[in-house]
Formats: structure tokens, sequence, C-alpha cells
């Protein structure tokens, strides 16, 4: 899980960890995404759109390239971002409002 607010972190560590899913790692920002997921190598990074180092889209390509599927997610509409989601590897995008277990792996799997 990586985002730059320590609350929305442990909200969505409990949303997520109820609906199954372990959360292994936290960051909060694009440099410590990075040192986290190759540590963890974890199925899947849950990721931030805006970080305070750099873009999550500026990441997404290193944390694939792992064999880590992406998630990203925002606080802003979906339609803010169809350039940058239509040019990247990420396995898709969720609104941080609806951000869920089953939606991570539902956007996973369309992915597989």
């Amino acid at each position: 899980m990586v985002d730059d607010h320590a609350g929305f972190r442990a909200g969505a560590r409990r949303v997520l960890e109820a609906d199954g899913l372990e959360v292994v790692a936290e960051a909060g920002d694009a440099r410590g995404a990075c040192v986290e997921a190759a540590r963890w190598l974890p199925d899947v990074v849950v990721l931030d759109v805006q970080l305070p180092d750099r873009s999550g889209f500026d990441i997404v390509e290193e944390l694939t390239a792992l064999g880590i599927a992406v998630v990203l997610i925002s606080t802003r509409a979906i339609e803010d971002h169809a350039d940058r989601l239509a040019s990247c590897s990420a396995s898709g995008f969720l609104g941080k409002d609806v951000l869920s277990g089953d939606a991570v792996r539902a956007l996973v799997a369309s992915q597989q």
C-alpha cells in the first residue's frame, strides 16, 4: 500500500485485510514504494497516483518489471488520468472511495 497520508493507509489496510488481502508493507512515497516492493515482491501494489516525490505513474513500469501487478488509486476521477492510464502497464485504476479487496482482485484478474 503506497499513499502519502498515513491515515488513509491505515484505513485502506483495514479494508483490504477485512476483504482477505494481506498487506505486507506500506510506503509514503515513490522511493519507499520501490524499496519495499523489491524487498517483499508482493503480488500487487496499491499505488497512489499523487505522491510527494514522484507520480505513481512514474514508477509503474519499475514495479511491473519486477512481476508485480499495480493498481493505481486516486481521489480524482478516472477521466482525469485517462491518457496516462492508457499508456502504462498498471492492472487498472480505482477511486479511493471504492477501494476494496474484491475490486483489487477483479482488476488484477482481468489482466491475467
